[in-house]
């Protein structure tokens, strides 16, 4: 059994931190980082949510409660290690011990942080912006409890247990399906709207600053608690049975909600022997089994980008219902009312109540709008379609086929992505270079050292390496782009059939712009002017619910879209002058708002190209007679046309590779 402890009530730099039982309102997120502290191999928790919703202030906390870790230099408190999204796989792996290699002559690995986590917390702020390549090496560190490096001609290997907590705001870009799955939980936070709790968590945040020390110390005792509750659980986890009946209701369960692979399985069962522990009893029940399937399962469900995650609590019920016959527990009736036991009470935290559901009236939320204001220039568009006044709704969007491929002419140095090449930290090496970020170029360095060996005086042995020596590796991989699209929603796109084809189109190049990791912006031009619907985000499922609120009608003030575009790529150049623009512009070319209206969008689609934006025209034109305005304004941007059709087929797969200059106009 293990024996209890006193916590010293002090964060890493000096200063008393704030207490894990003192947090208000996150009773959820603090039981899911405790099971995962009870048993690491659960993979991890993903928090997401807004902003100020104390989701570092408990990470912090938690790694408090850790024991004690026992190394060469003796007994330490539990580190927590904080990942920056800019960190390279050498810093995060570990790599060639350099200097040891020409100081010493012998190889040596260099830790990388990983390792400073082994037996602490790893937390990774901003999750979702960090490349993909390396959320799935913390994945499998996480889950295997070991690090495996086979680079450079190292051969190491070292233990890495450690409790990895990932945050995320979804306004800010989605994690992809796969990388959802490979976390064991995922909390979705928000701030209370209950007042009472928003007084108590100001009132505690107030108490903290007026007096640090004296704010932990009243909270010690609490804290210690805890800690001593998860120690104990630790020990008793090895002994907690799992029996067939259980693990039948979690297999019944899982299939019910239709998630893929068995990772979920192994999850859920891990974190209901896990819960089971933390709470002292020596088996898993039905209640462990769906504590675990709240936290392990609602992010599993989403497959595509645009799905939106979770499970409601009565969908929830009737799972849990249907297992239980399944798993032959008819009598365990499982329905809402474990909500009212709040995880507080099982962590030993103050009882205030949850109070942190976000709120459901979304206006701009799949099935919301029904509240939108009309103006006189036309109406929110809804599901109903039809014309309404002057204005007209968009019709239910098609499905496309297959979205394309563009690219950014050149070689760019932006974010990590899967669209345009780039120079990369991660990648396909392809020279050698003076630079040593991309990681040691072997053969390279060994090139540079051989001529210097004579004036080294080097006659017989091995070679004889120094700092000029070393080569790195200069890597091309992928980034992701700018990709601000201008969609033509004036009166002679309005058809019905048409409209449709366009906000299938769009949709289809959001859902491309997701899986290829672009920012993207969305510009409306209808009426007198051009309206920016969405800044540009990496959030691409926001993108697709602003598209379903567009109005339409009126004129087509081209001029003032193409300007609108100008303004969105010069401040993101301020902003993030690495990432390249790529401009797409949807419409039938038929420039009609304001004075002499096809001369001044020629005027901007010149300014565009003199900017060096690579431009893509989808040219929505249809009819026996087409007049072709929207391929000579393609030629004026210096890009490329494609016809609307083609983004239902496989031919626009091939219409741009590297943006080259001069409009292309495809058959139809």
């Amino acid at each position: 059994m293990a024996r209890p402890r006193t916590l010293a009530p002090s964060g890493g730099d000096g200063e008393a931190g704030f207490p894990f039982s003192a947090v208000i309102g996150q009773e959820q997120l603090q039981l899911a980082l405790i099971l995962c502290a009870v048993h690491p191999g659960i993979g991890g928790v993903l928090v997401r949510g807004e902003k100020g919703t104390a989701k570092s202030t408990v990470v912090r906390a938690l790694a408090r409660l850790l024991p004690p870790v026992t190394d060469e230099s003796g007994a330490r408190p539990a580190r927590l290690v904080e990942l920056p999204v800019g960190a390279t796989e050498d810093r995060v792996i570990g790599s060639l011990d350099l200097e040891r290699v020409l100081r010493d002559g012998e190889q040596a690995f260099r830790p990388g942080l990983l390792a400073a986590a082994h037996h602490g917390v790893l937390y990774v702020d901003e999750v979702n912006l960090l490349h993909d390549h390396l959320v799935d090496v913390l994945l499998d560190a996480a889950a295997m409890g070991r690090v495996h490096i086979e680079r450079d001609g190292v051969s190491h290997s070292h233990p890495a247990r450690f409790v990895l907590v990932g945050t995320m705001n979804p306004e800010e870009g989605e994690l992809r399906p796969q990388l959802l799955d490979r976390f064991g939980l995922t909390v979705d936070v928000a701030a209370s709207r209950d007042v009472d709790v928003r007084m108590a968590v100001v009132r505690r945040r107030l108490d903290y600053e007026a007096g640090p020390a004296d704010f932990a110390a009243a909270y010690a005792s609490a804290d210690a608690e805890i800690a001593d509750r998860i120690l104990i659980a630790r020990d008793r986890l090895p002994g907690t049975a799992l029996d067939d009946v259980e693990l039948r209701r979690i297999a019944a369960l899982c299939a019910s909600f239709d998630v893929d692979g068995m990772r979920a399985d192994l999850v859920v069962a891990r974190t209901a022997t896990a819960h089971a522990a933390w709470c002292g009893r020596d088996a898993v029940t039905a209640d462990d089994v769906r504590i675990a399937a709240e936290l392990a399962l609602p992010h599993r469900r989403r497959r595509d980008p645009f799905d939106e995650p979770g499970i409601t609590p009565e969908q929830l019920d009737e799972a849990m219902r249907d297992a239980a016959e399944q798993a032959g527990d008819g009598g365990a009736e499982q329905t809402a009312d474990h909500d009212d036991s709040p995880a507080d009470e099982q962590h030993g935290g103050p009882d205030t109540g949850d109070g942190t559901q976000p709120p459901d009236d979304d206006p701009d939320g799949p099935g919301g709008g029904a509240g939108r204001p009309e103006d006189e220039s036309g109406e929110r568009t809804g599901n109903s379609g039809g014309p309404s006044g002057t204005g007209q709704t968009s019709a239910p969007a098609a499905a496309p086929v297959r979205p394309p491929r563009w690219e950014v002419a050149g070689l760019g140095e932006g974010a990590p992505g899967r669209r345009s090449r780039a120079r990369t930290r991660q990648g396909r090496v392809v020279n050698a270079t003076a630079d040593l970020t991309g990681g040691l170029h072997l053969l390279g360095t060994l090139q540079a050292a051989v001529p210097r060996q004579w004036a080294r005086g080097r006659r017989t042995g091995p070679l004889r390496l120094a700092a000029p020596d070393l080569r790195g590796a200069y890597r091309e991989g992928r980034e992701g782009n700018l990709v601000v699209f201008v969609v033509d929603t004036s009166g002679s796109m309005a058809a019905r059939d048409r409209l449709a084809a366009v906000t299938g189109a769009v949709v289809t190049l959001l859902r491309d712009a997701y899986q290829r990791r672009d920012k993207v912006a969305v510009i409306s031009v209808r009426g007198s002017e051009a309206e920016l619907v969405l800044p540009p985000t990496s959030s691409t499922d926001i993108a697709v619910r602003r598209l379903s609120g567009l109005r339409t009608g009126g004129k087509t003030p081209l001029a003032a879209g193409l300007e609108k575009a100008r303004e969105v790529v010069r401040r993101e150049r301020v902003r993030d002058p690495r990432r390249r623009p790529m401009l797409v512009l949807l419409t039938d070319g038929r420039a009609t708002g304001g004075t002499d209206p096809v001369a001044r969008a020629r005027a901007g689609a010149d300014r565009l190209a003199r900017d060096g934006v690579t431009s893509i025209v989808v040219d929505c034109e249809r009819g026996m007679i087409r007049l072709g305005l929207a391929a000579e304004l393609a030629a004026v941007l210096r890009g490329t046309v494609v016809r609307l059709t083609e983004l239902t087929g496989s031919a626009v797969a091939d219409a741009v590779r590297t943006g080259s200059s001069g409009a292309k106009t495809r058959a139809a």
